[in-house]
């Protein structure tokens, strides 16, 4: 018999999996007879597609055998054998429910019908439980082939429709490659072919309708036609999407060989299917939104349960979930399912918290519990001090804070709790958990926190290094975008080497890679625009004094750079391009924003005034934000956010989406968790690096319907900054190595050798601090301590410094991960806190002070780049470790006449040189603005219209002159055709030489 690549074969194959039998449609007859057992396989039944009820939506057959099984006494009474109006009005109310509800709901609740509550699916048995056991055995999963679903359009026919007692819970088109058709031809199918007014595509009816082939799954909630969004439900391949080969069969057979085994569909139903409600942003009106977890999603929570079930509390995980991989919905699940989490019997966590700065996590925490009934705890939101000792107390098993407020609320919990087991789930995992929080954290809920009666200076000590560890009695579940070298060390998994090094990887990932192949985020990097700014400055004094270069060249570059001609010039390009390649090509719809990101509030404010002024002046419908933290002095004012916008800060984010704002103008704010799908557009005017580049341009990757592309043009940075941020986040991250202990007795080593302290200072210093002493008791400590440093050198001093503050950052890290204690370098850090604060900062006298006021700017001018797309490396990156090294010597300064640092300023940083300047500048002075006065077209408007339309023809009469000298010179030509800077500068110029006194003109 020959192979069967048809669809048909692959229909085959899934039921026979799910069932031991290969299903065939058309069997003559009722399925009455059939056997209570299943065929075989994955403990399916087959269905006929004959027993579909197309009016009702379900497979009666299946219904009243399972009905008959479990509940006799109420099948008896509804006569679901007979077509009688008891029975009609059953299936009435079933439906109805069902369409009020969802199937989820219905399946998990049951309905209630004249005096019966109605069970419709027993769910998953608690251990122990055999009658719970016996009654979930008797659910009938089934799947029937062929089903002819409409009512209307009678012969069309969906490959697979999944019930659960009837009731119809995942359809499947199918399709196999090797017939030239796709998972994206079944797409299609159900986009074209699948009318959504049909009854059982209603919303919430089915769970899911599933396209599949071979090689990929794809899987929609909710059918709309042509703008049904389907999502991929693959596993990844090689850090982006797809699926890896199995060499076992063929790719896709996860689906029906592990997600749909029962015990798995059963689990995703009580734990992660469910309908939401959400407000839409744009009419305020509420929405329901079927939810499913993506493949990820399904995964990583299931294998963190799986790995505190079997191991308890006292692990650390680290999750690497790029930006779209639904972080919110992955921490819901996790944290409501911890809750119910037992081994041997005993739960492994007495209270979950949710450690997160993210209000909308709240929300959806809160709605997940809700729909899950079985589950009676409930969440709390620690704003207050007392707020956590509070809801522990009161048994609210889901706690959720701030990562600010968190050790403080931790610092409030009350000695009976300190033996609880926690899990705390870290949202957007950073560096900040380590060190201090950590310590804090532990202090409060560890069970070695409690004080004992005569505790000595040595019990301190050793209860201070325990509380900086990591907590035994606590899980760590840290989910991060971007992973930093102390994130990974802290909570990743250790990688032993054979060379004897340690590497920290995540324990599950999905890349960024993987969410922009999949289209969950949109690749930032694809249009990357860098702009190169060139300025011309010029001494405005005769006396030609000596500067420090370096520091010298730094202010000059922030002083142009913040020049109001400069702001306004930048401004305008940001505008135009808004106008003429945002607006007028539709992006989103017609209803993409922009976000500036500037480098401090003054520049902020700056470029808000700017803005406003030149919208204004162009006569646009849009207008623009700022966004700022604080009140401050601008023009002789005292400022807000607030005042310049008019209206509360706290509107800012759904302003933005109203009409007629247009521009985000930021200085930090909204640069980081600030996720709004139609930031389409970024101008960056602010120099980036690292993670702080990457978590900036990402605010444009969230995905929208309309959304197919983002534009970023840079000021201020270079494609290769830009790539060298990205690629560390790209596909896994991992830490090269582990820091490195030893480097704490060095640096100790290093700075016990200044003899700024003695030994004896330090034990009496931390003797007197633990004993709760005053502070005119260790001041005088410290002050000796001073006048030590004072007598050391300036290279003394800076080195000291440095490496004492190195010795506080390693410290404060790695007391948490190592397994020993060090009593020694304990107390040497309690010294420290309070030392480094009080040591001068080396008297530097300022070789540049005064250079500003000596210089002014004679030109600026910015040029555009061409656009590229930074293609990224493919292949997991390592991070070295957290730098232990620290101090150093003072730089000498270079100095340099103030004639010098102007040219080499104006040197490095350009103006478009001519091969022959003086032709050029006849050129561009005289005869070109002698042929745009003599434009008839323009005369004619200057004489008998007003400066607006004038400026139209004298626009339109300068092209035409440039036309004409394209073949004369090419040079000036392609300055002008090329280089949008030069072009305004030109066309702004001759306007002002022609419009007013063109009689002037030879």
């Amino acid at each position: 018999m020959t192979t069967d690549t048809s669809e048909r074969g692959l229909e085959r194959l899934i039921c026979t999996a799910l069932t031991g039998s290969p299903c065939e449609p058309g069997r003559s007859g009722s399925l009455v007879a059939e056997p209570v057992a299943p065929y075989g396989g994955a403990g399916y039944f087959c269905g006929d597609p004959e027993d579909y009820d197309r009016e009702y939506c379900i497979d009666l057959f299946q219904l009243t055998v399972f009905l008959k099984d479990t509940q006799p006494e109420i099948a008896s009474e509804l006569d679901l054998n007979n077509a009688s109006p008891t029975r009609r009005k059953f299936l009435a109310r079933l439906q109805g429910e069902i369409s009020r509800r969802g199937m989820v709901d219905v399946l998990r609740q049951g309905i209630k019908h004249g005096p019966y509550q109605i069970t419709l699916f027993y769910g998953a048995p608690s251990p122990g439980n055999a009658m719970a056991q016996e009654l979930y055995q008797k659910n009938r999963f089934s799947i029937t082939r062929q089903l002819r679903y409409s009512r209307d359009e009678t012969q069309r026919a969906l490959d697979l429709v999944l019930f659960i007692n009837g009731l119809p819970v995942f359809t499947f088109e199918l399709k196999n490659r090797l017939t030239k058709q796709t998972v994206h031809d079944a797409i299609e199918q159900y986009k074209r072919d699948r009318n959504p007014r049909e009854k059982l595509f209603e919303f919430g009816r089915c769970v899911a309708h599933f396209a599949v082939d071979e090689e990929e799954v794809w899987f929609c909630t909710h059918l709309k036609g042509k703008a049904s969004w389907f999502l991929p439900f693959n596993q990844g391949w090689n850090g982006g999407a797809g699926n890896p080969p199995n060499p076992q069969g063929i790719k896709t057979d996860y689906l029906w060989k592990r997600i749909l085994k029962k015990d798995s569909l059963t689990n995703i139903l009580e734990n992660y299917a469910q309908i939401v409600e959400e407000r839409d942003a744009q009419n305020k009106r509420k929405k329901r939104k079927q939810i499913f977890p993506r493949y990820h999603q399904l995964d990583v929570v299931r294998k963190l349960l799986a790995h505190a079930a079997q191991h308890g509390a006292g692990h650390r995980y680290l999750i690497q979930h790029s930006a779209g991989s639904g972080k919110s919905n992955s921490i819901a699940w996790l944290a409501h399912q911890l809750i119910g989490l037992q081994q041997d019997g005993q739960p492994v966590f007495d209270s979950i918290i949710v450690v997160t700065d993210r209000r909308v996590l709240d929300r959806q925490i809160r709605d997940t519990i809700k729909q899950f009934a079985q589950v009676s705890a409930t969440v709390g939101h620690a704003e207050r001090s007392g707020d956590l000792r509070k809801f522990i107390e009161s048994g609210k098993k889901i706690i959720i804070s701030t990562v600010q407020k968190f050790p403080f609320i931790l610092d409030e919990i009350g000695n009976e709790h300190r033996g609880r087991r926690f899990a705390i789930i870290i949202d957007e995992a950073h560096s900040s958990q380590g060190g201090k929080t950590s310590a804090a954290m532990s202090t409060a809920l560890s069970a070695a926190g409690a004080e004992e009666e005569e505790e000595t200076i040595e019990d301190q000590i050793n209860r201070l290094i325990e509380a900086k560890k990591l907590l035994p009695n606590a899980s760590y579940f840290a989910f991060t975008a971007t992973p930093k070298n102390k994130t990974l060390e802290l909570f990743g998994e250790p990688e032993p080497q054979d060379d004897g090094t340690v590497k920290h990887r995540p324990f599950h990932i999905y890349t960024m890679k993987q969410a922009i192949q999949e289209g969950f985020i949109l690749d930032v990097l694809a249009h990357y625009t860098p702009v190169k700014s060139y300025y011309k400055l010029v001494k405005k004094i005769e006396d030609d004094p000596e500067f420090d270069v370096r520091k010298a060249q730094k202010k000059l570059r922030r002083f142009v750079e913040s020049h109001e001609h400069a702001i306004r010039l930048k401004a305008e390009i940001m505008i135009d391009h808004f106008h003429e390649q945002v607006v007028a090509k539709g992006k989103i719809g017609g209803k993409a924003r922009a976000m500036v990101v500037t480098s401090g509030v003054q520049r902020a404010i700056q470029y808000f005034h700017a803005f406003q002024a030149y919208l204004k002046e162009r006569n646009s419908p849009y207008q623009a934000i700022v966004a700022f933290s604080g009140e401050h002095d601008y023009g002789g004012k005292r400022v807000t956010e607030a005042s310049l916008n008019g209206f509360p800060s706290n509107q800012i984010p759904e302003k933005i989406r109203e009409e007629p704002y247009r521009f985000l103008i930021c200085a930090d704010k909204f640069q980081t968790g600030y996720d709004e799908p139609l930031l389409h557009t970024m101008y960056v005017d602010k120099v980036l690096s690292g993670v702080k580049a990457v978590q900036t341009l990402s605010r444009l990757n969230r995905a929208h319907p309309q959304k197919h592309d983002t534009f970023v043009l840079d000021f201020m940075n270079d494609a290769d900054t830009i790539r060298e941020a990205f690629e560390p986040y790209y596909r896994t991250t991992i830490l090269a190595e582990q820091t490195d202990p030893d480097k704490l007795h060095d640096l100790k080593s290093v700075l016990d050798g200044y003899q700024v302290y003695s030994q004896q200072q330090i034990d009496y210093f931390v003797e007197l601090y633990l004993g709760g002493a005053d502070c005119d008791k260790l001041d005088p400590i410290l002050d000796r301590c001073v006048l030590e440093y004072a007598e050391l050198d300036e290279d003394g001093q800076v080195d000291f410094k440095g490496k004492a503050k190195a010795f506080l950052r390693t410290y404060n890290f790695l007391a948490a991960v190592l397994p020993y204690s060090n009593v020694e370098w304990e107390k040497l850090s309690i010294f420290l806190n309070f030392l480094v604060p009080k040591l001068p900062a080396p008297q530097e006298e300022d070789l540049s002070k005064g250079i500003l006021e000596a210089i002014d700017m004679d030109s600026y001018r910015v040029e555009k780049q061409r656009t590229m797309k930074i293609a990224l490396a493919d292949e997991d990156a390592e991070i070295e470790p957290v730098p232990a090294a620290g101090g150093g010597h003072k730089a000498e300064p270079e100095l340099d006449r103030l004639s010098n640092i102007i040219r080499q300023f104006n040197d490095q940083f350009g103006n478009i040189e001519w091969t022959d300047a003086d032709r050029v500048h006849k050129l561009i002075t005289e005869e070109i603005p002698a042929k745009v006065a003599a434009d008839p077209a323009y005369q004619n408007a200057r004489k008998h219209s007003d400066k607006q339309n004038a400026r139209i023809e004298h626009d339109k009469a300068l092209q035409r002159v440039m036309m004409a000298l394209l073949q004369d010179d090419t040079e000036l030509f392609k300055q002008f055709s090329d280089n949008e800077s030069f072009r305004r500068w030109l066309a702004d110029m001759v306007f002002a030489l022609t419009y007013s006194e063109p009689g002037n003109l030879r």
